[in-house]
């Protein structure tokens, strides 16, 4: 008896206490400072140095890139970056390890889709996910960029 009592008030409790519902479509949910998201690439930072797709645990970075164009310019510029969100478990490990900072996140998160194949974004995609970028990337308590004092 003493227990279907507490069970009775713990129920008339969760009914007087105020409603916490969101108009979720209508208003975004504010993210935490370091969510997450959907990464950003900026093609003209990538020097093509494999970093991110060796680092990336399910394999879902898929980057070529062909020799610079400018006879008098070294290294390799970007052809294509693919990033297969079907897989991609968003871990932030690509976005840490680029020496560049070509790939950063966002606080985007809604991928829904119909169809699996518009699970693959291309560079051109990740070039335009250009909003609510990180504005703390890569800086987790390290020093500044340039090293020691």
């Amino acid at each position: 008896m003493n227990g279907l009592v507490k069970g009775l008030g713990v129920t008339l409790k969760s009914l007087t206490a105020p409603k916490v519902t969101t108009s979720y479509p209508d208003e975004p949910f504010p993210m935490p400072e370091r969510f997450r998201g959907i990464q950003h690439f900026i093609p003209e930072l990538c020097i093509v140095c494999n970093q991110c797709a060796r680092i990336c645990p399910t394999d879902c970075i898929t980057l070529t890139g062909k020799p610079n164009p400018d006879p008098a310019k070294k290294g390799k510029v970007i052809d294509t970056f693919d990033i297969n969100f079907e897989i991609c478990i968003l871990c932030d490990l690509c976005t840490e390890v680029c020496p560049t900072e070509a790939i950063v996140m966002t606080n985007h998160f809604e991928l829904a889709a119909y169809s699996r194949d518009e699970l693959y974004k291309d560079a051109q995609w990740l070039t335009d996910n250009n909003t609510l970028v990180r504005q703390d990337n890569n800086n987790i308590g390290a020093p500044g960029k340039g090293g020691a004092k």
